[in-house]
């Protein structure tokens, strides 16, 4: 049974590292909008800084962890690889003020962040314990990754538009916390599970709201209808004299 067990924890495991990958590239499309227009505006960095975030931190717990975390270092190495990427491509494009709140928060973050986690575990923790507190801290911070895209919900809202909202992320990020969640499950690591049940929430509640706002969108683009000017010119004989009248039609 054990081992039947292991086999389902390895099939999500792979299943889990396949759509994470989909995950760290759906922004593809996001970042290919900032080239053309050659300016990150209107786009947020949190969620690629989070998220790198993260992935520092599962790597640091992976390598922490005794057992079962060849397949949550590998995707995690990749996290890192792409975000920062991202990041760095986000701070080409961005302006003045959005470029100091993002080099603002890699400093908070990457910098002061990761490292005071990192001291403190070698100097203040225990090695048997390291796991288990590095483990808590992944736990708050993957929610922190599904709870960043969320800020984007509120510009949905209020313009009543998509445009700023990457369909493809919450779609990705849904799948992959239904993968992990039954991966942490099966390997009984609640660290890896208990985010991936908040994540999945998240994840459907932003893809109802998109849905409801493209919908909307196409309902008004087709209720908006052309305005045009029609001219009729009428010809009108009173006591055998033409009279020439012209008459502009709304329609």
């Amino acid at each position: 049974m054990a081992g039947f067990s292991w086999q389902w924890a390895l099939a999500f495991g792979l299943l889990g590292n396949i759509v994470s990958f989909m995950v760290f590239l759906s922004p593809i499309p996001t970042f290919y909008s900032i080239y053309k227009k050659k300016t990150s505006e209107g786009y947020q960095s949190l969620p690629y800084v989070v998220a790198l975030f993260s992935s520092m931190l599962w790597i640091l717990y992976a390598l922490l962890k005794s057992s079962n975390a060849t397949l949550i270092l590998t995707i995690n190495a990749f996290g890192c690889f792409i975000e920062t990427i991202y990041v760095c491509f986000y701070l080409f494009y961005a302006p003045n003020k959005a470029r100091v709140q993002t080099l603002k928060m890699l400093v908070l973050l990457i910098i002061c962040g990761f490292g005071l986690i990192v001291a403190s575990t070698i100097y203040l923790v225990k090695p048997p314990q390291r796991a288990t507190v590095v483990g808590w801290i992944c736990l708050v911070f993957s929610l922190c990754v599904f709870v960043a895209p969320l800020c984007i919900l509120k510009k949905v809202i209020q313009s009543k538009s998509v445009e700023y909202m990457p369909f493809l992320l919450s779609l990705f990020l849904t799948l992959s916390a239904v993968m992990w969640f039954f991966y942490g499950l099966l390997i009984n690591d609640y660290n890896v599970a208990v985010p991936n049940v908040v994540g999945f929430s998240f994840g459907v509640v932003q893809m109802g709201v998109y849905v409801k706002y493209k919908y909307a969108e196409k309902m008004s683009s087709k209720q908006k209808l052309p305005e045009a000017a029609v001219v009729v010119t009428q010809v009108v004989i009173l006591d055998h004299e033409p009279i020439i009248r012209v008459v502009q039609m709304e329609v």
